[in-house]
């Protein structure tokens, strides 16, 4: 793991909601915690002097089954919901290249329909509609790289038959 690593590290769980994590790899062991202070000789969090406090992740698969703080904003047009990115990655579509996507414009969702999935660090996260009612915008594009919160689709609450 280089420097380089830790500091993607450091930049993709900076937008988390977790409070610790844990890594091994090839020896090495990292510990990250939020808001703790570097321990120095002995311990085992520590940091960079003047290093701000590194925020961390629990167990699971990044940052899966953590939403963005809050509820999804409904936008000017009453009864639109935004999906948005749960955590920082790439967003793909589809389960697979070539593969048909998720959703399309006009597809009818649920709650826990997958509307696409987020890679991050080479882990495929799934991001569900969490609300019901009919797909009326895709704002991204497949393979971007999405920030936090960023708004991925709009789902009209009013527009669902049946």
């Amino acid at each position: 793991m280089t420097a380089g690593d830790v500091a993607e590290i450091v930049r993709l769980l900076e937008e988390s909601e977790f409070d610790e994590l844990h890594i091994e790899q090839d020896g090495l062991k990292l510990t990250l915690k939020r808001g703790s202070a570097p321990r120095g000789k002995g311990g085992d969090a520590a940091t960079a002097p003047g290093a701000p406090p590194a925020p961390t992740v629990a167990d699971g698969p990044a940052g899966a089954g953590r939403k963005p703080r809050g509820e999804p904003p409904a936008t000017a047009a009453a009864g639109v919901v935004q999906v948005t990115a749960p955590f920082v990655g790439i967003f793909h579509r589809a389960p697979k290249p070539g593969a048909p996507p998720y959703i399309e414009v006009g597809s009818e969702v649920q709650e826990d329909t997958i509307i696409g999935i987020i890679e991050v660090m080479k882990l495929m996260n799934a991001v569900r509609a969490e609300a019901r009612g009919t797909v009326v915008e895709i704002l991204v594009a497949d393979g971007a790289v999405v920030e936090y919160g960023q708004a991925l689709v709009r789902i009209s609450r009013g527009a669902q038959r049946g």
